[in-house]
């Protein structure tokens, strides 16, 4: 069946491949990009970048190249509200956050669902490696991708029931590979394209000097303890460690040492042995739950609590206050991180999930 699809575009392949697959498949197609963050304001002029203007480009060349509209949609304001200070608060406060979510939630399938709908079009199609379904009385579904090494419904699982009904994941019965192979036989320039791994408003990776640019208390010095206060030298700002981590400590000790709390009210990483990291449950806010039913009491499920790990067995309970709930782990799990997401899975389908408090 022919639709009318909008593709959100961010300049990579993946968007590029999808939108070209959709024309190749006689959908009538509309080209949306997100303007969100001007780099040259924040950067110096030494270090300063054009890969959001290239992206910019690449987008719309592709656009050109498939003959279909394209829009540019300013979103700097909102991005900077919604995800750059709460990057910076979250910093501020200890946590770790993840900006790649808020996006989604509070963007691509918020302000720019709602524009790609006001065009009158049947769904918002990104480039995710995702794969959305629907049961047999329509309820929307999501579920992992078949490729495993780039699976993102991690970073989905913010996404509503009512906002899923809306979105397309053209790439998600694909492999990486085999959607390079689609831009190479629809002749896309960007078909080897390299991916960038940095946060699109830290180009240059540099969390010390951006947190300094913003003015950030995550950047301000402080002293790093063992467990019982002991000071053990002095760190250069909390913005630049988080939970779990040895390297970069600047301390010497017999034994390895690992940030197992960030004291954010005291300025202060306290670090122990590995054995200190382990937890056996953790509580999550904001929980936006994908069944049918809402959550009403304990279930047993798989559960992610960094994008680079595999689900685990766990149990999760709501909790009374509205949006939390206690997840329960069957084994003891490893440097769990406020302000990362726990997202939860019944096998491959996407049950929820939140932020880890």
């Amino acid at each position: 069946m022919k639709k009318r699809l909008a593709i959100a575009m961010s300049g990579g392949v993946d968007s590029a491949t999808a939108a070209a697959w959709l024309v190749d498949q006689g959908h009538e197609v509309v080209g949306l990009t997100m303007q969100l963050w001007d780099h040259g304001e924040t950067l110096p002029a030494s270090s300063r970048t054009c890969c959001a203007t290239e992206d910019l480009y690449d987008a719309r060349q592709v656009a050109q190249r498939l003959d279909i509209p394209f829009y540019v949609i300013n979103l700097e304001e909102t991005f900077r509200q919604a995800v750059v200070d709460d990057f910076l608060s979250a910093y501020a406060a200890g946590q770790t956050p993840n900006p790649c979510v808020r996006c989604n939630q509070r963007l691509k399938f918020e302000p720019l669902l709602n524009k790609a709908l006001s065009l009158g079009v049947d769904a918002l199609a990104t480039g995710h490696y995702a794969i959305r379904r629907e049961d047999d009385g329509g309820h929307p579904l999501l579920y992992r991708g078949v490729d495993r090494m780039k699976d993102q419904s991690y970073f989905l699982f913010a996404t509503t029931l009512s906002q899923l009904r809306h979105i397309a994941f053209p790439l998600g019965a694909l492999t990486k590979e085999e959607t390079r192979h689609l831009a190479k036989r629809f002749n896309l320039h960007l078909s080897n394209k390299r991916e960038s791994q940095d946060v699109c408003f830290v180009p240059d990776g540099d969390y010390r000097a951006f947190f300094e640019r913003e003015g950030s208390s995550a950047a301000i010095p402080g002293p790093i303890v063992d467990q019982q206060g002991v000071v053990l030298g002095e760190h250069k700002g909390v913005g630049n460690h988080t939970i779990g981590q040895r390297k970069g400590l600047g301390i010497a000790a017999a034994h390895p040492l690992y940030v197992i709390e960030i004291q954010a009210g005291d300025n202060r990483l306290v670090v122990g042995p590995e054995s200190a990291l382990y937890r056996e449950s953790l509580t999550l806010k904001e929980l936006n739950w994908l069944g049918r039913r809402g959550l009403e009491g304990p279930r047993e499920v798989q559960a992610k609590i960094r994008y680079a790990t595999e689900p685990v067995a766990a149990t999760i309970q709501p909790l009374a206050e509205s949006g939390s709930a206690h997840v329960q782990f069957k084994v003891p799990q490893k440097a769990i991180t406020p302000g990362q997401a726990c997202v939860l899975y019944d096998q491959e389908r996407v049950m929820g999930g939140g932020w880890i408090c």
